[in-house]
């Protein structure tokens, strides 16, 4: 498992206790447990069936066992919440949001770990990837930030892309995920995410509409925990203290960010072989997308959606607001993997 780098220098007023609720029992979710019980801030997961890994290795956790229709039952089990994290979507997150806000729960993160907001939620922006209910999502979150009778905060923790989409195995597959997003792993070749590091071959789309260099923002899904457990100890009466009340709309974090093409040579050099590159305009890949969605083929149709959209930013993070707060702190600094780290770590040269 790659490891980040840490530092710690001199210590500073813990934060103030919070009763934390994870809702979701996959491999994030157990990420997520794990950095956020390093505090003492109790942990609280909901989950559909009971998950004996949070049971033996995270002792100090409560497990819930909840139906996410009920929301009677989800509004009963969080009373007393401060802050409540997803990693579900759909309308099992609609259902916890509405069960959220009337159990009062000051903050609510949802399952949007990708880019920032401001592409997502941008005017008259029609969305072909979000099949995970995320636009729905991000607008009830919004509505219900502005209500009078109960405001409950929300923040999103964007980091672009999980480095461990990239992981042998199958990228994310191996961790449960990726399938909702159309980032399937190197056993479907023609679903594969810009590279397939496993047969040395790349499709990528290196510049936007306008000619501009496509960049993408990749952060390891362990070090997006550490962020979240970072902020979460930054909440404290300190001088960096930020109360959940005031926590942005959108933490931005992220491991590294480069240019598509050297995405592409960094895992040549980690290798030490040269891909087989496939290098298509924006134009000649708008033109595949449209030709594959009106044959109806779907899954194609979304691949090249996913090129189009990185290359036109959907997963660029330019500038970070959580990384330097972080690392202001000595009980939170901490410096996240660079993306050629991380590949060494988990692939290594060709043998």
């Amino acid at each position: 498992m790659p490891h980040s780098t840490m530092h710690k220098e001199a210590t500073q007023q813990p934060a103030a206790m919070m009763r934390i609720a994870i809702a979701g029992g996959g491999s994030f979710a157990y990420i997520l447990a794990q950095e956020i019980t390093k505090s003492a801030h109790p942990v609280l997961i909901l989950t559909r069936q009971l998950h004996p890994e949070f049971q033996e290795n995270l002792p100090s956790c409560q497990l819930v066992q909840i139906d996410y229709q009920n929301v009677e039952e989800l509004n009963y089990v969080l009373r007393g919440v401060d802050l409540l994290i997803s990693t579900i979507s759909n309308n099992e997150q609609l259902n916890l949001i509405d069960a959220a806000r009337r159990a009062r729960v000051r903050c609510f993160v949802p399952s949007e770990f990708e880019g920032p907001l401001s592409y997502r939620l941008a005017a008259n922006f029609t969305d072909p990837l979000d099949n995970r209910g995320s636009r729905a999502a991000l607008d009830l979150l919004e509505s219900w930030s502005q209500s009078r009778s109960h405001r409950m905060n929300y923040t999103v923790f964007a980091c672009g892309i999980f480095m461990e989409r990239f992981a042998p195995g199958g990228g994310l597959q191996a961790w449960g995920m990726g399938t909702q997003l159309g980032l399937m792993g190197s056993m479907q070749p023609m679903s594969d995410y810009l590279v397939n590091i496993e047969h040395s071959t790349a499709d990528v789309v290196e510049r936007d509409p306008q000619g501009r260099t496509a960049y993408v923002a990749m952060t390891s899904m362990y070090d997006v925990a550490r962020f979240v457990a970072a902020a979460i100890e930054l909440t404290g009466t300190g001088a960096l203290g930020m109360p959940l009340e005031r926590w942005p709309r959108e933490w931005r974090v992220r491991g590294d960010c480069m240019t598509v093409g050297e995405l592409v040579r960094t895992c040549e050099l980690v290798r030490c072989v040269q891909f087989s590159v496939t290098r298509q305009t924006y134009q000649e890949a708008e033109a595949w997308a449209n030709e594959h969605q009106r044959a109806g083929d779907v899954a194609t149709y979304l691949y090249y959606q996913r090129l189009l959209q990185t290359a036109s930013g959907r997963y660029t993070i330019r500038s970070t607001n959580l990384n330097e707060l972080v690392n202001q702190s000595a009980r939170t600094a901490f410096q996240p993997l660079r993306f050629r780290e991380w590949l060494e770590q988990v692939w290594g040269p060709v043998m």
